[in-house]
């Protein structure tokens, strides 16, 4: 039978999501969790692939097992087991052909800047402290949007077949200290939205120019592209699926 463990994690302590030699992951963490509680091997497949620090407040991972009789009971059990930076939430049945990663219709982001210090947002945002202009911001996130090509925004020497991606929306937030730019897509690629930050910033700040997006975007060359962001101050906040793909197990 097949699974989806719904899972949420602080990604400071790990060198991203997929397993590596010689390096903790949270895959790797949750592998050996989830081995522990079915006594056997378990393989998982994430949703996406988080880069070294950065976060999670919805993540889905996909699984084959027996059957699970007390999900409750499963859930604490890897609660228990799991590094307090890594929880299980919620674990769904789905068909035994469904696919965590191709099957989403949709994944949102969120990459949070501290306008001010703040020692409660340490490890969980960009402090970054120069005056910007908000408007500005948002006029870039509009015709980020509009793009279908987003090479220039992507690391090079990626194993894509296409740069292509369709943007659902974007934009940006002023919430009391916090700056927030939100992005929904059918897919992203390899460092896109911390390089999407970084441009819109240069933006903000009038140091380029909402025609040089123009530019930077039909060059298809990253070194057209402003810098990428830190890390910490990423979030992949939502998976979506299709309506009724998943049953909740409870």
């Amino acid at each position: 039978m097949r699974f989806f463990l719904e899972i949420a994690y602080k990604g400071t302590p790990f060198h991203g999501w997929q397993i590596q030699e010689n390096a903790n992951s949270v895959q790797g963490e949750l592998e050996r969790a989830l081995a522990i509680v079915f006594r056997e091997k378990i393989s998982t497949l994430g949703s996406g692939r988080t880069d070294t620090g950065v976060h999670a407040e919805q993540q889905f991972v996909q699984f084959d097992a027996e059957s699970i009789l007390n999900p409750s009971l499963l859930l604490a059990k890897l609660n228990g087991i799991l590094p307090r930076e890594i929880v299980a939430r919620s674990i769904f049945q789905v068909r035994g052909d469904a696919n965590v990663r191709f099957d989403a219709e949709y994944r949102e982001y969120e990459y949070r800047i501290s306008t001010k210090p703040n020692p409660f947002l340490y490890q969980l945002a960009y402090f970054h402290f120069h005056p910007f202009s908000l408007d500005k911001l948002n006029e870039a996130a509009q015709i980020l949007a509009g793009f279908k090509d987003f090479t220039s925004f992507s690391k090079v020497h990626t194993s894509v077949l296409n740069f292509d991606c369709t943007i659902h929306f974007a934009e940006w937030v002023l919430k009391d200290d916090l700056l927030i730019f939100r992005i929904r897509a059918n897919r992203f690629l390899r460092g896109m939205v911390r390089t999407l930050v970084g441009t819109q910033l240069e933006i903000g700040k009038e140091r380029l120019t909402l025609q040089d997006l123009y530019q930077i975007q039909s060059s298809k060359d990253r070194k057209a592209a402003g810098v990428s962001v830190p890390p910490e101050g990423l979030f992949l906040t939502k998976v979506g699926y299709p309506t009724d793909y998943m049953k909740i197990l409870d």
